[in-house]
């Protein structure tokens, strides 16, 4: 009798998805709350507009450079502790064969269990600093070109997101209306990311969608009452 293979689907983008989320939650926020505060203090949208997009190119180039540095930390960072694993298993396989069962028995394995695993990694290297990589140190090979991949994901994604809040003031001359139709698409489109957001990482939809809502709000709040109250 067929049978249906069982086909699991797991979500692998994660690190694309968290350079997304990093540049577009602060490309929709921080523009947005300049913009407002902007507004408390002065009325004139041409000079919002380019504050704003002297700002979205200031923080693209710098959240961007920000993500390659972090993906270049944790790649050299990898590479350091793979040369420590490699010389350990050279000059010490008896202690890195005790770490191997102490894995195990984080799993529930006696040592009786685990030495016909212990033995096969003695015999290929390799494998056993893949496995000390991965099982001790909870390391996982980066991608060569993921530094420049995020550093550009970082980026674009901030600049998407700081032209939504801004797009109001190129429609409207008065800059208090566009504040309001700022508002009220920058909080929509901020509803819509969290809950994009939410779908893809595992969290509830709707409270991913209220949560970023609510603290890209409040940061144009807090700025719109500064410069209003400097004002």
């Amino acid at each position: 009798m067929p049978t249906t293979p069982h086909i699991e689907k797991h979500f692998t983008a994660g690190e694309t998805v968290r350079d997304v989320v990093i540049g577009m939650s602060d490309g929709l926020t921080v523009p947005f709350a300049l913009a407002a505060g902007l507004t408390g203090a002065i009325s004139q949208t041409h000079l919002i507009v380019t504050a704003g997009f002297a700002e979205i190119a200031a923080g693209s180039i710098a959240m961007g450079l920000g993500g390659y540095l972090a993906a270049r930390g944790d790649a050299e960072h990898y590479t350091h502790e793979l040369a420590r694993e490699e010389e350990e298993i050279l000059t010490l396989p008896e202690r890195e064969a005790l770490e191997v069962r102490e894995i195990f028995r984080t799993y529930g394995l006696s040592d009786e269990e685990s030495a016909t695993v212990v033995e096969s990694l003695r015999k290929r290297p390799k494998d056993w600093v893949a496995f000390m990589m991965r099982f001790e140190l909870g390391l996982e090979k980066p991608e060569p070109s993921r530094a420049w991949k995020s550093a550009l994901t970082i980026a674009l994604a901030y600049i998407v997101g700081g032209v939504i809040p801004l797009s109001a003031y190129w429609l409207l001359a008065d800059a208090h209306s566009a504040l309001k139709l700022s508002v009220v698409v920058t909080l929509a489109a901020l509803a819509v990311f969290g809950g994009i957001k939410g779908r893809f990482t595992g969290a509830p939809v709707i409270r991913s969608a209220l949560q970023t809502s609510i603290i890209g709000g409040l940061a144009a709040a807090a700025a719109f009452g500064i410069a209003r109250w400097i004002s």
